[in-house]
């Protein structure tokens, strides 16, 4: 083996004389300090001494193990430790053994002295010292002299030092884990007895610890404990309390994203994409929702003491009240909006449906009637509360009509809470079998069964009843809704032979069926329930046509795959009947349901069979896969179909998303909507719902009903999650709105719209025009001289604003305290004035302002007025007769863009200039104007506070704590005066802050799948309105400009009021 190069290139016998020379060069008595290395001991050598010496007392060191070497060059072993003798001087007159010094030494290696190679290798030799034969040398000076005590108290400290290395630990690490790999066992870690015996005390020690002591788990928390049925079920029902879920809710939960709103778990949308999927499903096959959040509140009384009542909080020029003809004879059902008593046009409550209970008799006996009440969980309470004011419910009654709680049995209930006392399993106490199934808690199961849910009066006799989460709501919408009711629904059988009703679970169908007349409208039912399946789309029926119906166990008839079900021709045979249908409806016998009998539901609840026994009996049949027959043991099931119209505003597109509502008794939500979605169904959420309202042109609750309290709240909540949304931004990612122009991009805000257009109004009209106006604005806008002219206009103060839309700060001086001043001024008014703005609803109105603002051309003028013979003209006269009974009035309208535009969420709507219609019709190309970006007023100031911030801080570390806290408040102040972007404070005037004259908002847009184009709903000011179609010519009226809140492009879209 060859030697390494550099030793190649150096003889030995001068690398043996180099290290002669270094050690004769080496000064004598070179301090040896005690427990330290010497300077020429390697960094490996250093590591490994300060290991050793790691838990080692102060006054023990240990030695290299090289040998000590003392001042006459002699080396001296005692075992591991060493000892130096050194001479005192002899002036000093000491015993000769005083004179010696004990001390402990670390000497150099013997590698770093260059010993010969025969020393190196324990050589043999007499005179040598060190190693021998490659032991430690057995031939040692042994010392003369010994200090007894010094060399106790070394001992004693190196014994106390062993002692507590092997007592003490020096890691983390458990006992059984300082074993060797092989003698380590699975079971050493709970069982000490494992460990050996010398490890077991220890070992008791350690698991006497708080820290290794194993957590206390409930019996009870196992996954099959957990998985059991009444176990999940009271767990279910814990989770829901503070907000309910529907029965479909587990179906939700594993396909939906889930949302927490208005009391309840919902689903929002589904995790795949489904936008076009949707609304291909709504326009050609059926989309399926689940509605049973909605609220049901009860009327029962006399006819004419409910129609009294209700008549203050309705108004018929609104449209139908509840007194018409169809709908108090129980056939159609109808909707309208209910306002506070003796308050329309304000103080609106929220719109409503209601179905009115057939009646059961010719007689002219007055009898009870009762009513039903679908309206939104957001308006529930207002509308309940107005409700038992004016029916002068005050108290509740003594016997309240028996609305099932709880489902549980009396002995089932006391087991379940035995079982949540102590978290497991006890025998019960009773000693008998317990024969009934567990019953699933459905409904509202979370009442509180100490609040009253039934009021009623002792002046008029009326009761009013919360009948939430008692019923389950489905909806269908498309044009095969009725295809899938028919081939998913099978009309119960009639029981021929007289039963025992006692051992039948339905009596109340044996019942029935003993009535020729029952079973006659029965049979009447089924007829044109299967007429249904014949008709192309649900909307050639009347509008809210009801048909009640008692069908069997849809369970029985789920088919083996997902089919699609579609419309039979055949039943379309009988054209005369399905004519008769398509314009009479259903009759009114045929509208009875027995779904308004609450005990005939609560049986049909309980004696419902479970999923178990079914697939238990479709398991033992003879040939698998056939029809299930049930018999007599066949739930019958009462429903009520109610048919929804979908669009029936405006001339496009009439009757799309119309459909089917189904109501069920509770407790059979999942037996109707797992066959719904195999014949073809597709499910929908809260999304999917938005986007039908818009499709159809419905304001959606509580988003598009911004007059009411649940209006207001939802616009509040709105603005903070989109102002939340904003702020995550870094301001170099997020649009300044100041600069855009935009005052209220996160909230639309209303009331200052109309009373800013009120103000221009009546400011127009106390003050005339001034010659100054006319002569001076008409040379720079020609638009001013015909506004001007025509009666209550645009004042020139706002035409002022409007030719400097980029310059913010001279409309309103942000930094003089007058400007702050006059906008608190304001607010301050606007509170302590009885006056609020409202929706226009009187149709009469609104079928005059639909028919103004549709544009006057050549071709159709002839056929439009002869349409408008019996209809107004649009006068100055007639504008101001309307704005004094509607002063501050918002008009609900949708939008179309002419062109390319995207409208989103408050969008602005504007009024264009004379000069933009002009480039209108000479370019059919001209997309829109632009807004000039306006200047951010705020940014400099707020450079310049947070500078003057950081001068102010220097004082608070010098001066007093009084002048910290005053620096303190201003900054506070500073911080909240708003975010950089938003528009701090109160907000100057709305209509004339930008180039274009404000008009109104938008609450809905979006990219019409249906039109193809851009499409918007949204409110705008009936004054801004009126003031408009004054100034446009007739064949561009209902033109408008919309503009999104971060941008500067302006937009040409046609304003439609649908009516």
């Amino acid at each position: 083996m060859r030697s390494p190069s550099y030793l190649s290139r150096t003889p030995l016998w001068r690398r043996r004389l180099q290290g002669r020379e270094r050690a004769a060069l080496a000064p004598k008595g070179f301090p040896l300090v005690p427990g330290t290395l010497t300077p020429e001991m390697s960094n490996a050598r250093e590591k490994k001494h300060a290991k050793k010496m790691r838990n080692q007392p102060t006054n023990v060191t240990l030695s290299s193990g090289f040998g000590t070497v003392d001042e006459r060059g002699v080396k001296h072993h005692n075992g591991n430790e060493s000892f130096q003798y050194q001479k005192q001087e002899s002036h000093s007159g000491a015993p000769q053994h005083q004179q010696t010094k004990l001390t402990h030494v670390r000497f150099e290696a013997c590698m770093n002295e260059q010993p010969s190679r025969g020393q190196c290798r324990g050589e043999k030799g007499k005179g040598q010292v060190g190693w021998r034969g490659g032991h430690q040398g057995a031939v040692r000076e042994i010392p003369k002299y010994i200090t007894v005590s010094t060399f106790a108290q070394a001992r004693a400290a190196e014994i106390n030092a062993m002692l507590k290395a092997v007592t003490q630990k020096s890691s983390n690490s458990l006992v059984f884990q300082t074993l060797p790999r092989h003698m380590r066992r699975r079971a050493m870690s709970h069982n000490v007895k494992r460990l050996p015996k010398r490890l077991r005390e220890i070992a008791q020690k350690e698991a006497e610890k708080t820290e290794h002591q194993k957590k206390e788990h409930s019996k009870n928390k196992s996954r099959k404990a957990r998985r059991c049925h009444s176990n999940l079920l009271l767990e279910f029902n814990r989770r829901q309390k503070k907000n309910m879920w529907l029965e479909t809710h587990i179906w939700h939960a594993k396909r939906f994203h889930m949302v927490k709103k208005w009391g309840y778990c919902l689903g929002e949308s589904p995790t795949v994409k489904s936008y076009r999927a949707s609304y291909r499903a709504m326009t050609k096959h059926c989309l399926l929702q689940d509605l049973s959040y909605y609220c049901c509140l009860e009327l029962n009384g006399k006819e004419e003491e409910i129609l009294k009542a209700l008549s203050r909080m309705c108004s018929i020029d609104t449209g139908l009240t509840f007194a018409a003809v169809h709908f108090l004879s129980g056939k159609r059902q109808g909707s309208l909006v209910l306002y506070r008593a003796d308050k329309y046009p304000e103080e609106m409550l929220g719109p409503i449906t209601f179905i009115w209970k057939p009646e059961g008799g010719t007689s002219t006996i007055p009898v009870n009637r009762k009513l039903w009440l679908w309206t939104h969980p957001t308006l529930k309470q207002d509308i309940l509360t107005e409700l038992k004011r004016v029916c002068q419910c005050v108290q509740p009654p003594e016997a309240v009509a028996a609305i099932p709680e709880v489902v549980l049995t009396p002995h089932e209930d006391k087991s379940h809470v035995k079982q949540t006392e102590n978290c497991k399993k006890r025998k019960r106490d009773d000693g008998k079998k317990n024969t009934n199934p567990v019953k699933k808690i459905v409904g509202d199961g979370t009442r509180n069964p100490f609040q009253p849910y039934s009021w009623t009066s002792s002046a008029t006799g009326i009761v009013v009843s919360d009948l939430t989460m008692e019923m389950n709501r489905y909806r269908l919408i498309g044009p095969l809704s009725h295809s899938i009711l028919t081939e998913a629904l099978k009309t119960a059988s009639v029981y021929t032979e007289v039963e025992d009703t006692e051992t039948v679970p339905h009596s109340w169908w044996v019942e029935t069926c003993k009535n020729p007349d029952s079973v006659s409208v029965h049979h009447r039912q089924e007829a044109i329930f299967e007429l249904l399946g014949g008709i192309a789309s649900p909307a050639e029926i009347p509008a809210g046509t009801i048909l009640g119906l008692t069908i069997g166990d849809p369970r029985v008839n789920l088919p083996q795959k997902k089919s699609k079900a579609l419309p039979s021709l055949e039943k379309c045979q009988d054209n005369e009947k399905v004519r008769q249908l398509c314009l009479e409806g259903v009759p009114v016998d045929c509208a009875h349901s027995f779904i308004w009998n609450q005990d005939i539901c609560k049986s049909v609840t309980e004696n419902q069979i479970s999923e178990k026994e079914l697939n238990q009996m479709r398991s033992e049949l003879m040939v698998p896969g056939s029809q299930l027959n049930l018999g007599h043991c066949e739930s019958k099931i009462p429903i009520l179909l109610i048919q929804q119209p979908g669009k029936v505003t405006g001339e496009d597109r009439l009757g799309w998303g119309s459909g089917w509502d189904i109501l069920l008794p509770k407790g059979w939500g999942m037996a109707f909507w797992i066959p719904f979605i195999y014949h073809g169904a597709r499910v929908g959420g809260l999304k999917e719902a938005l986007m039908h309202s818009q499709y159809t042109g419905a304001p959606s609750i509580p988003d598009d009903f911004p007059d009411c309290p649940a209006g207001t709240v939802f616009a509040v909540e709105q603005e903070n999650n989109l102002l939340e949304k904003y702020k995550r931004h870094p301001p170099a990612k997020r649009p300044n709105y100041v600069k855009h122009g935009t005052l209220s991009p996160f909230r639309c805000p209303w009331e200052q719209l109309t009373r800013d257009w009120e103000s221009r109004r009546t400011a127009q009209a106390e003050a005339p025009v001034s010659p100054s106006c006319s002569s001076a604005n008409a040379k720079s806008d020609p638009e001013t001289e015909d506004l001007c002219e025509q009666g209550p206009q645009l004042s020139c103060g706002s035409e002022t604003l409007k030719d400097q839309p980029g310059e913010p700060e001279e409309m309103m001086d942000t930094d003089s305290p007058g400007a702050a001043g006059s906008g608190d001024t304001a607010d301050e008014g606007v509170c302590g004035t009885e006056s609020t703005f409202c929706v226009l609803r009187s149709r009469k109105l609104l079928k005059l302002l639909a028919a103004w603002c549709q544009p006057v051309s050549r071709r159709n003028l002839a056929a439009l007025q002869a349409s408008r013979m019996h209809q107004q003209e649009l006068t100055k006269s007639i504008c101001v007769s309307i704005l004094h009974d509607y002063p501050r009035s918002l008009v609900w309208v949708s939008l179309s863009l002419l062109k390319k535009g995207h409208p989103e969420l408050h969008t602005m709507i504007c009024i264009p200039s004379k000069d933009d219609i002009l480039r209108l019709n000479e370019d059919r190309l001209y997309c829109g104007p632009q807004e000039s970006r306006h200047s951010d007023p705020f940014k400099a100031k707020a450079q310049k506070q947070k500078e003057k911030k950081k001068m102010e801080q220097e004082p608070i570390q010098e001066g007093s704590a009084a002048q910290g806290v005053a620096v303190e408040q201003r900054c506070t102040l500073v911080c909240a005066e708003g975010t950089p972007g938003l528009w701090p404070g109160p907000l100057p005037e709305v209509t004339g802050h930008c180039s274009r004259t404000l008009l109104g908002f938008v609450t809905k847009g979006d990219f019409s799948l249906a039109a193809g184009c851009g499409e918007a709903l949204g409110f705008v000011s009936l004054t801004g309105l009126l003031e408009m179609l004054l100034s446009q010519p007739a064949d561009q009226r209902g033109l408008v400009l919309l503009r999104t809140p971060a941008s500067l492009q302006y937009r040409f879209a046609r304003l439609i009021i649908d009516i």
